[in-house]
């Protein structure tokens, strides 16, 4: 069989680069190393899958260099998306920011949409089969597969390494992608996990398991940026929406610091109890924001039982302090287990930004989570598989 292209990975990158392949009339053949395609899709936003998100710019990024991303996104857009799947009977609801997800709830109905697609368009598919190598001979690329027939040996002109990253190995993660890159001569940005849970450690670490299980709205923010959704503290350290957010721009070492009440001004809140004679103590204003919980562990180092009307300066600026400005350094990250998606990859100043080619090794392409693009949470690394994808596809 003479395919147009070999497509490794049967990820949302991987799925939607073989379908807008064979919408175009295009033959490819999709390898996947598990026994289903679509295993992280799968799995996504708790089975429910946020396949995009509406406010989706090249801000809501990471990249050493975003420039590719703009030229990529024009050519598929968000509304692309939206039409894409409407016209295979997938319609969005909106849940907050801008995340999409199917009005079902089932991210087996995306993944729907691309087998039956795929087989509309007869391309083909090869599961569990895990490719081994891929070498450069002349024109063509020359790939072995195992397989469950043993090693097979294929050939093709282009090669799109759509395979992931490191994140979630019982799915089959791996670092294929960057290997075949790094002997094809690409640099690789540094990775690391990404969308991930911080842990805490030593003093600090039994008050943090204390309030595990407890969520608070907050905004959490370091030198380079901030988010405002829920953090969730856990037995291990803290998760929720802002910490995975923020995980993507934290480094090793680093502080982190958290507004723990961000709609309201805490020193105005005293100043007018203290207006009405402050007969309530510290602890009675918390609980108007937060769990009982919550409020007797910020006991163990603020001064709650105080009454209002008591409250030394030197104590309101450290209660006013701590509740808007909670300073936590994390110990590390829950690793690529935990993790929603890598950080770093293949660098994209060595891809043509139109089709994602290789500039280094003409008819190879890198597209998903390999490539040095990670978005933030809520739909956002869908929208750039599909992109990436789509760019992809009509080039090969």
């Amino acid at each position: 069989m003479q395919y147009d292209a070999l497509i490794i990975g049967g990820g949302a990158c991987g799925l939607m680069c073989a379908v807008q392949a064979g919408l175009l009339g295009k033959k490819t053949l999709l390898i996947e190393r598990n026994a289903q395609v679509g295993a992280k899709i799968l799995i996504s936003g708790g089975g429910r899958c946020n396949y995009t998100n509406l406010g989706t710019t090249s801000a809501n990024f990471i990249s050493d260099d975003l420039s590719l991303l703009d030229t990529v996104f024009k050519q598929w857009t968000v509304g692309d998306t939206l039409d894409f799947f409407e016209s295979n009977g997938i319609f969005g609801e909106e849940k907050t920011l801008g995340q999409l997800f199917p009005k079902t709830n089932k991210a087996k109905d995306i993944v729907a949409v691309f087998t039956k697609l795929l087989y509309q368009s007869k391309q083909d598919i090869w599961l569990n089969s895990l490719v081994k190598s891929i070498v450069k001979e002349n024109d063509f690329f020359s790939v072995e597969v195992e397989t469950a027939k043993g090693i097979q040996a294929l050939q093709a002109k282009k090669v799109v390494l759509a395979s992931g990253g490191l994140p979630i190995q019982k799915l089959g993660a791996s670092d294929f992608a960057l290997r075949v890159a790094k002997q094809f001569g690409h640099s690789i940005v540094q990775t690391a996990p990404a969308l991930v849970p911080l842990t805490i450690t030593g003093k600090h670490a039994d008050w943090y398991a204390s309030l595990s299980g407890n969520s608070v709205f907050a905004r959490v923010y370091n030198k380079q940026i901030s988010f405002e959704e829920n953090i969730l503290f856990t037995h291990w350290g803290l998760s929720g929406p802002s910490i995975l957010q923020i995980s993507s721009y934290w480094r090793a070492g680093e502080e982190i610091t958290i507004d723990l009440l961000p709609k309201f001004k805490l020193e105005d809140i005293i100043k007018q109890e203290r207006n009405q004679g402050g007969k309530r103590m510290i602890s009675q204003i918390l609980n108007d924001y937060f769990t009982k919980k919550m409020v007797d562990a910020l006991g163990q180092f603020l001064p709650i039982s105080v009454k209002v009307a008591s409250l030394s300066k030197a104590d309101a600026k450290l209660i006013v302090e701590t509740i808007h400005a909670f300073k936590v350094k994390p110990a590390g990250d829950k690793g690529y287990e935990k993790a929603e998606v890598m950080r770093g990859g293949v660098s994209t100043r060595e891809m043509n930004a139109t089709s994602l080619e290789s500039l280094k090794m003409p008819g190879l392409y890198f597209g998903g989570e390999a490539v040095d693009v990670t978005g933030w949470l809520g739909g956002y690394n869908f929208q750039w598989a599909w992109a990436s994808a789509t760019a992809i596809a009509r080039d090969i």
